[in-house]
């Protein structure tokens, strides 16, 4: 199987980090594959050191102007792809008419389908994403899903020590962007009501200084770690004692995959990815969005009961093991490419 992987994101996130992984997984598993993706020095290096043949494009408003998106035709033909996967919108509006091979389209999120006309079939995420191409006018036997598994590569391990949290404290952890749609400030005024308990914050965004200041206001900066982007989301799950998900918004949410995989009891809000994977009470808890008290209520409920957080960690565990490991779902991604490449291209 030979595939021409297209991936144009705008900054390295969730998404692309996953397509990365994904392609490595894939990689491994003996397909042929080309990468065009924008010119990141660590994705880069990280196809590079894995022997992944990869291209380079700036997917910007001149490359659109001057049709640079033919350089995927001519990309596809040169390797002879049987597939062209093109992850999330933008990389999908850059592919030219007339392409040799079937293209699928990848959505993380609930994506315009006006992006994606050149694409022959559809693979979502999660089943209510995959829902709502559907609804969108994609062809049923077209539209696949495909969740992603957990970004987590090995790490040196942290100490509490080192993030000045003492030993015995209740740790609690965000794995997010400093954006407005991840919820950081109802998860620091749920920390308010959660006395003893430290917040690790580990991500970086636009939203920072809101977030330090608004930590500040609460009287809150003896409990809070503004962490910064970090590479170590494993080690920092190993060091702590409950993954927090607080977005307003989370079409997805990998973290969810990788607390469960690291044995961590996880509290979320009810947005999408949240409501459809996690079962409350069993692989986590669940509470409204943008609702501070109630958070901060699961939060002290795990803190308190000892075998709950064990139930949860073990029953999340068996979840991941199920269906968000990296073998089962690099062999359902090879699956979906095996039937998009049967069904072919679509009738233009």
């Amino acid at each position: 199987m030979r595939v021409l992987q297209v991936i144009a994101g705008a900054r390295v996130g969730g998404a692309e980090t996953f397509a990365q992984d994904a392609i490595l997984a894939l990689h491994e598993r003996g397909v042929v594959q080309t990468v065009l993706t924008r010119p990141w020095p660590a994705a880069l290096a990280r196809y590079g050191n894995a022997g992944v043949p990869v291209e380079t494009m700036g997917f910007s408003t001149a490359d659109r102007v001057l049709r640079r998106g033919g350089r995927i035709g001519a990309l596809a033909r040169a390797m002879g792809a049987d597939l062209v996967h093109a992850w999330m919108q933008r990389a999908a509006s850059f592919i030219p008419a007339a392409m040799p091979c079937p293209v699928l389209g990848w959505f993380g999120d609930y994506y315009d389908l006006k992006y994606f006309r050149r694409a022959d079939s559809y693979v979502a995420v999660t089943p209510d994403i995959r829902d709502y191409i559907v609804r969108s006018g994609a062809p049923v036997e077209r539209s696949f899903m495909v969740n992603t598994f957990g970004t987590m590569p090995p790490a040196a391990p942290v100490t509490r020590a080192s993030l000045d949290t003492a030993e015995d404290a209740l740790v609690l952890l965000v794995l997010a962007r400093m954006h407005a749609v991840k919820g950081i400030d109802t998860m620091l005024r749920a920390l308010a009501e959660v006395p003893g308990a430290v917040l690790w914050l580990a991500g970086d965004g636009p939203a920072r200084g809101e977030y330090q200041a608004l930590a500040a206001k609460l009287g809150l900066m003896e409990r809070v770690r503004f962490l910064g982007w970090r590479d170590d989301r494993r080690a920092l799950l190993e060091a702590c004692d409950i993954c927090v998900l607080p977005s307003r918004y989370e079409p997805f949410g990998t973290v969810i995959a990788e607390a469960w995989a690291m044995r961590r009891p996880l509290v979320a809000t009810r947005a999408d990815g949240a409501r459809q994977y996690v079962t409350d009470g069993q692989t986590g808890l669940l509470c409204p969005i943008d609702d501070a008290a109630a958070l901060a209520a699961c939060l002290r409920r795990l803190r308190d009961d000892a075998p709950l957080r064990a139930r949860l960690a073990a029953a999340g565990e068996a979840a991941y093991q199920a269906d968000f490991t990296r073998e089962v779902v690099t062999q359902r991604l090879l699956a979906c490419y095996g039937d998009v490449i049967r069904l072919g291209r679509k009738d233009r």
